[in-house]
């Protein structure tokens, strides 16, 4: 099927039914909650002031776009309530590429040509997100028709498919914001979310974050820069912003909590249950340079007379992070370690053996004061997944997992 840019309807020529040229096309409408890629209309700049004409006047388009109606008959525009003007509302905007794992901008809005009764039906084709869409715009009126025709032929195009846009957000401005859909965007990794959320604009942030499941959006913003995190759940409900944090780690939740405005944290800690209110605000007293405050209290530990039957079982019920789960600790009276078992023992071991038998010789631990450095040595002496931490009578107060060890280490490029 025929397909035109929008670039190329913008400015051409408007010749009414009496054969006369009336004005020219300043904006292309589609009305996105009747049809999501049917052109609905045109406004048109005429002496006379801004004039909206139907889409189902539209008879050929050669050299200008032929109307079936004269232009005494064309109704002003008066603002146009409910529709999306292509020009402004998707050129330069930006969009989620999910295959890509990036923001791109709109460069230009490809446009299927169709016949229907005599008359020309424009429906949205994709979105030109490359280098094609953006010379086409700028060498308009600059280089002869025919010379940028050749120039255009040799870039490759960039679409996106049109079906894949949805609308997300309007700002108070009326500005369309676009993305891929939801749906698609939340089945990418929390750390490609991540990458994408950080290019986007705050209002374009919480949009995303308003919609994304609780817990993809609390990996999600694990993976996100910690001034990003604080931007984010500052924009967002308290309800809301408490739903996400319940889903964090409670070391990654503790952090973020610490780095808010007081009145902003505290707000989302009265939103929260007590058990996980209770657990983040405990790790929010640690200092973040220590091995306290790296700790996440989401680990698992059973009782010395445990077997791997039961270690089976808590594995299925636990809720905490996937890091958490290499290692199961051995706990005595008032929770004092007293051994650790490898995941990779529990799943090679007969139902019935004991946890204690499996546990193993050396225990490397780590106390709450140890500086960041000691933490990482021990990481890398060992080459440990998980650090426990233990208080002067060796009760276990909390693990570290190798992956904010990654993370600290990664902040100090």
């Amino acid at each position: 099927m025929p397909s035109l840019a929008l670039s190329d309807l913008i400015g051409a020529p408007v010749i009414d039914s009496t054969g006369s040229r009336a004005g020219k096309v300043r904006e292309v409408t589609l009305a996105p909650q009747e049809n999501s890629s049917l052109v609905v209309g045109f406004v048109v700049k005429t002496q006379q002031g801004d004039r909206l004409v139907p889409a189902t006047a539209l008879s050929l388009i050669n050299h200008g776009l032929h109307i079936t109606t004269e232009a005494n008959d064309w109704t002003p525009y008066g603002g146009g309530e409910g529709l999306l003007l292509l020009e402004r509302d998707l050129l330069d905007q930006q969009i989620i590429d999910v295959h890509g794992r990036k923001v791109v901008r709109v460069n230009d809005v490809d446009i299927h040509e169709e016949s229907s009764d005599g008359h020309i039906v424009l429906k949205i084709g994709a979105v030109d997100v490359g280098a094609r869409g953006a010379i086409r715009r700028l060498l308009k009126g600059v280089v002869p028709a025919a010379a940028l025709h050749l120039l255009l032929e040799k870039i490759p195009p960039r679409m996106i498919p049109w079906d894949f846009v949805d609308l997300i957000e309007i700002d108070p401005a009326r500005r369309v914001k676009l993305k891929i859909s939801l749906a698609r965007l939340a089945q990418l990794h929390p750390a490609d979310i991540a990458d994408i959320v950080e290019d986007l604009a705050p209002a374009e942030r919480e949009a995303i974050f308003e919609t994304l499941e609780d817990g993809v959006a609390a990996e999600t913003l694990e993976e996100i820069d910690p001034k990003v995190q604080v931007s984010i759940m500052s924009s967002l409900d308290s309800d809301r912003a408490a739903d996400i944090v319940e889903e964090m780690d409670p070391d990654a939740a503790a952090d973020l909590l610490g780095d808010m405005q007081p009145d902003d944290s505290e707000k989302i800690l009265t939103e929260m249950e007590p058990e996980e209110r209770a657990e983040v605000t405990e790790l929010m007293t640690f200092h973040d340079n220590t091995a306290a405050g790296r700790m996440t209290t989401d680990y698992m530990a059973l009782p010395p007379g445990a077997k791997v039957e039961d270690a089976v079982e808590m594995l299925r019920n636990f809720e905490g992070g996937v890091e958490s789960v290499s290692t199961i600790y051995i706990i005595g009276d008032k929770d004092k370690l007293l051994g650790s078992v490898p995941l990779a023992k529990i799943v090679l071991a007969p139902p019935g053996t004991p946890l204690m038998m499996l546990s193993t010789g050396h225990l490397t631990t780590v106390h709450p004061g140890a500086d960041e450095k000691r933490v990482a040595e021990l990481f890398d002496k060992y080459n440990l997944l998980t650090l426990p931490v233990i208080d002067e009578d060796g009760v276990l107060t909390g693990v570290i997992t190798a992956d904010d060890v990654i993370n600290m280490l990664r902040a100090k490029l």
